[in-house]
């Protein structure tokens, strides 16, 4: 069964449990909110690794991975995306291995890797939003 993007990244969003600006978002925003979120979750979940905030350490990794892998990864289109979708969809399955390693082992490391995995992809997502909007703008008068 096919479901639209928006309704895919949006009902992905809710379910982990963020529910900020959704409604009114477009699938575009709702996967840069993803990513805005993912990221601060990690920096989030090393700060406590840092402070021995072993259950605050466990639930920010855990979010981190349910943002990856029910948000991002299950957003993707991997028949109309081609080989760059399979190429992300690898890319977070890494990205979630990695985190379940950073918490099992208490491995900062890892955590930075992660995030310095994702933030060049979050930021060319960014800016395709940003060249999508001058379009528009340019094209509404």
């Amino acid at each position: 069964m096919f479901t639209p993007a928006a309704y895919r990244a949006s009902s992905a969003y809710k379910r982990v449990g963020v529910d900020t600006a959704v409604p009114g978002a477009d699938s575009h925003r709702l996967v840069q909110m993803l990513f805005d979120e993912a990221l601060q979750t990690i920096t989030a979940a090393r700060g406590a690794m840092q402070r021995q905030q072993v259950p605050e350490k466990c639930a920010l990794i855990g979010r981190a991975i349910r943002i990856i892998d029910e948000g991002l990864k299950s957003s993707l289109n991997t028949e109309a995306g081609g080989e760059l979708a399979a190429n992300l969809d690898r890319l977070y399955a890494y990205c979630s291995q990695q985190l379940i390693l950073a918490n099992a082992r208490n491995d900062e490391a890892l955590l930075t890797e992660v995030r310095g995995l994702l933030e060049p992809v979050a930021q060319a997502w960014g800016q395709i939003g940003q060249a999508a909007g001058s379009t528009a703008r340019s094209a509404g008068g």
